[in-house]
């Protein structure tokens, strides 16, 4: 408080044009491959993500974040893509990640083409209407994220027994390994979504 008894206000208007409660300075000049990517959000997406706002203040640091999270979400892998949102969202739900929730709910309502599915999933996994491999797949990440020393050979039987191979194993361990990374980092800087995340992929209910 200050003298005058008054608490100062915490962040000033600009502040809160931030994509994180940190002053990291100014953003860094982008390389040409950062520029186009960022060009490329703006023509797919209508905007760039906070999470990649947040990071350029390091062309460095922003880069690797990217080659990252691209690979373990996009390269090749006996997980589809959903599956990994999937485990993205299950994950942050564990972890309360206000803006993991946000952004991967609606990239898994967009890749799903079912938002009750990415609502149910980012409430309780358990209570979603999902084929015998994809519970396992996400009761793992979820165990993993909760109880990492708990993890045993019986635990990776379960998902052999499921469908997945080992590199499977992998990917699922390394998609969640990554987000629960993502999440911290994002609640200790109070990172922000994008507005536009709240309404992407939501359309009408069927029937």
């Amino acid at each position: 408080m200050t003298k005058s008894g008054k608490t100062p206000e915490r962040a000033t208007a600009s502040a809160h044009d931030r994509p994180t409660a940190l002053d990291l300075g100014p953003r860094a000049k982008l390389t040409p491959g950062l520029d186009a990517y960022f060009a490329k959000c703006l023509e797919k997406l209508g905007f760039v993500p906070n999470v990649l706002a947040a990071y350029a203040f390091n062309t460095a640091k922003l880069q690797a974040f990217i080659d990252m999270a691209d690979d373990l979400m996009l390269a090749d892998s006996g997980l589809d893509k959903t599956e990994r949102e999937m485990i993205a969202v299950a994950v942050s739900a564990v972890n309360h990640c206000h803006y993991c929730l946000t952004a991967h709910g609606a990239a898994l309502r967009q890749r799903s083409k079912n938002s009750e599915l990415s609502d149910t999933i980012a409430q309780n996994f358990r209570a979603a209407d999902l084929p015998l491999r994809q519970k396992a797949m996400l009761a793992f990440a979820v165990k993993l994220t909760e109880h990492p020393d708990k993890i045993e050979e019986p635990d990776r039987e379960a998902l052999r027994a499921a469908g997945f191979n080992d590199r499977d194993i992998w990917d699922i361990a390394a998609v969640t390994g990554f987000y629960n990374m993502s999440n911290r980092i994002a609640a200790a800087t109070e990172m922000r979504p994008n507005r536009e995340y709240h309404h992407a992929g939501r359309g009408k209910p069927a029937g």
